[in-house]
């Protein structure tokens, strides 16, 4: 396993890491058992790092890796995050009673003194242009409840006012073959500042597998049945923001680069890691398997220059126009 420094904080991450909302719930069944076999599968192969949130699975999968790394505070590093348990547009959300009722929270479930790294869950552009709730964060850090923060943000736009915070270490962003606008001006800026990038949804939902047809059907309670059309949240946290069947096409259309690199989702995330402002990739889970399969793409071969170009030109022509929402 490599390690990458988390922007300028001296957090050294698994540039492999994982996301907990499919074993909170969301995204289907879940059995955590199998959760549990997988989390420790992670950890046993070198993974360091895991981001969850409050709301998963409303507190779920924050237990299941306080149980996880039982005994390993020290050695694996989470990040939670915070305000979508509340009216994530009421400012008393951002309030000091409010983050640290919150904070105490997610210390609690995690069985833990202090957060690694404590993220604003996708907030309003309007709460982060107020910016008082970094007021409130600071505060924390200088308590010692947390380590650093950062905020999870659905646009460029907002990952943009952010870098304006001094005391952002990190972003977390949309970020895969099909999402690819924070190339241009966001991820150069954060890694000129010294801020941690964290890629979330670098399979878009799955679509990068290429295992899906336009016949393919989600459970009730999968966000990709729930929120396909941005029913609940932001339509970006689904396929991408794009219409299911389109984005099904489209992904036939890169069904090249599974060719030398095994599979499609190998080569999603091999993308990924070839770009150095990515702190780590953090795709989902729910089982042993899922854990192995992703972990296997720091082995197969980097894009070659003119296949980037390649990637670059499609996701400009043919992706672009139809992501749905801001981003």
């Amino acid at each position: 396993m490599k390690y990458r420094e988390l922007g300028n904080t001296g957090l050294m991450l698994s540039e492999i890491s994982f996301g907990t909302w499919a074993i909170g719930g969301s995204w289907g069944q879940v059995n955590d058992g199998e959760s549990m076999r997988a989390l420790h599968a992670a950890m046993d192969a070198g993974v360091n790092f895991f981001d969850t949130a409050d709301v998963y699975g409303d507190g779920h999968s924050e237990r299941l890796l306080e149980e996880a790394t039982k005994g390993k505070e020290d050695e694996i590093h989470i990040a939670t995050k915070f305000c979508r348990a509340g009216d994530i547009h009421d400012p008393h959300t951002y309030s000091e009673e409010q983050v640290r009722a919150y904070c105490e929270g997610s210390l609690k479930r995690l069985n833990r003194e202090r957060l690694d790294l404590y993220q604003i869950h996708c907030p309003p552009l309007a709460i982060l242009q107020d910016g008082r709730v970094f007021e409130v964060l600071d505060k924390l850090q200088q308590e010692g409840k947390i380590r650093h923060y950062g905020v999870s943000v659905e646009s460029v736009e907002e990952g943009l006012l952010c870098l304006d915070n001094p005391n952002v270490k990190a972003l977390q962003v949309i970020l895969n073959l099909f999402r690819q606008k924070p190339l241009e001006r966001l991820l150069p800026k954060a890694h000129a500042q010294g801020v941690g990038i964290l890629a979330r949804l670098p399979l878009a939902s799955g679509l990068l597998t290429g295992k899906f047809t336009a016949q393919s059907e989600f459970e009730a309670g999968d966000h990709r049945n729930f929120n396909r059309n941005g029913e609940q949240f932001n339509v970006g946290e689904t396929f991408a923001g794009l219409e299911f069947e389109r984005g099904v096409t489209l992904s036939r259309g890169l069904a090249w680069i599974a060719e030398g690199r095994e599979s499609m989702t190998r080569a999603a995330l091999r993308w990924l890691l070839d770009l150095p402002e990515v702190t780590c990739v953090i795709p989902g889970f729910r089982s042993v398997s899922q854990i192995e399969d992703n972990l296997a793409a720091r082995e197969v071969p980097s894009f070659t220059a003119a296949e980037q170009r390649q990637l670059a030109e499609f996701y400009r022509d043919n992706v672009h126009p139809y992501i749905r929402g801001s981003y």
